[in-house]
């Protein structure tokens, strides 16, 4: 009786180690809950493109001066390289895992438009990858460009034609989307 008790103490404190070392888990939701905002992700990913480019800009700015502050240059890199993952963690946790449905290779329609979604969505990841990699501003261009397609291959293509930033014209603020 004595040692199932330390052993079950000894797991539990095993446990509570690790849980200091372990990332995070962020997710909507896999239950399935059946609340979802496409498009308040999409917002959210435009918002992250926005903050990143001006973090190259600082980091460019801070750079280039003849005194260098190191503090504020380690502060915008760091906040790039949070907003790319942000990017990415919506990409593939919220996207790839719950919204983009597969369709059979005999559904020719619904077959391309899924390879169509994938691929973009694959390409933002890499753009926010490259992102963290280099202040070239080309990326954040990437990147708007992807959202852009992916929000028409998504939506449907007159959803590409929305100003970036405000509500969508196609569902009011709050519903859900349901493929």
């Amino acid at each position: 009786m004595k040692g199932s008790v330390v052993g079950i103490l000894l797991f539990g404190l095993l446990l509570a180690g690790l849980s200091l070392w372990a990332p995070p888990v962020r997710a909507h939701c896999e239950i399935p809950c059946g609340i979802y905002e496409d498009h308040m992700r999409v917002a959210m990913i435009a918002e992250h493109i926005t903050t990143i480019e001006k973090s190259m800009q600082q980091i460019s700015e801070l750079a280039g001066a003849g005194e260098k502050n190191y503090n504020q240059l380690v502060r915008w890199i760091a906040n790039k390289e949070e907003h790319a993952g942000k990017i990415q963690e919506i990409v593939h946790q919220y996207f790839l895992t719950q919204r983009v449905k597969p369709a059979a290779p005999d559904d020719v329609e619904g077959y391309a438009k899924y390879v169509k979604q994938l691929t973009l969505l694959h390409q933002m990841l890499i753009s926010a990858m490259k992102s963290k990699q280099t202040t070239d501003l080309g990326h954040v261009e990437t990147l708007r460009s992807l959202l852009h397609e992916f929000e028409a291959a998504y939506f449907g293509p007159e959803a590409g034609e929305r100003v970036e930033g405000s509500e969508s014209k196609h569902m009011p603020h709050g519903s859900t989307h349901k493929h």
